[in-house]
């Protein structure tokens, strides 16, 4: 993980510098458009995350394995996190770029909202249930279902009509000037690597804490059968 955790740094430092001193300021939005390297990066990797706690939910029920639930929930929860961040950044931008901080008619941040709340029940459902094979089964049905939504929704959004999301290119030829799509790119690898070294990170942190549980309780019996023990020896 050290060395993945080297790459991380390595990636976003890069980016971010491209973003600040390579890339070119939007010919109509200027400084503020700047935003766009860390909202949609952001925005793509929750989405994703979100579909690949799905797939590991997928897995879980298939195998009854609790290693692909561990890994459904690290995923959903820190795509949940990230799409916090989707949301503030989304926010900033529509307030520089149309001066409301939400605007109700914009396709792009309603459905974002609409899949963040879907998954903010998450959590409740999950640690609502006390028996931890149904919490796992149930959780993985929740999170395949809803992954599946992700998408549906997403394919949705594009063919909508009325789509008037803040536009971030230069140009007029539908793509991205070179130096603006490299620098795109680059985010979009730091944002990613960044959540890979998250979930490794938490994962481990997850079995470790595991390992120390059934090693406390495993003391604690052995503590229980020795005083058993010495309560049953004779008394001379």
């Amino acid at each position: 993980m050290r060395a993945l955790s080297i790459a991380t740094l390595a990636v976003l430092t890069t980016a971010y510098a491209l973003v600040f001193f390579y890339a070119p300021l939007d010919a109509d939005q200027g400084f503020v458009q700047k935003i766009f390297y860390i909202h949609v990066p952001m925005a793509i990797v929750a989405l994703c995350g979100f579909v690949a706690g799905g797939i590991c939910a997928v897995m879980h029920l298939r195998t009854r394995d609790a290693r692909w639930d561990m890994r459904s929930y690290v995923t959903i929860h820190l795509s949940i996190i990230l799409a916090v961040g989707v949301l503030i950044t989304g926010s900033i931008w529509a307030r520089a770029s149309w001066g409301h901080w939400w605007v109700w008619d914009e396709p792009m941040l309603v459905s974002f909202l609409i899949v963040f709340l879907l998954y903010a029940t998450y959590w409740p459902l999950r640690f609502s249930i006390e028996d931890k094979e149904k919490q796992a089964r149930y959780a993985s049905v929740f999170a395949i279902v809803a992954g599946s939504f992700v998408p549906l929704n997403f394919t949705a959004v594009r063919m909508a009509q009325q789509f008037v999301h803040p536009q971030t290119l230069a140009t007029t030829t539908g793509g991205l000037p070179p130096k603006m799509a490299l620098t795109f790119v680059v985010a979009l690898t730091g944002m990613a690597l960044l959540f890979v070294t998250l979930c490794k990170y938490e994962m481990a942190s997850k079995h470790a804490t595991f390992r120390l549980r059934a090693l406390r309780r495993r003391i604690a019996g052995d503590d229980d059968f020795a005083a058993l023990g010495r309560s049953a020896a004779p008394q001379l």
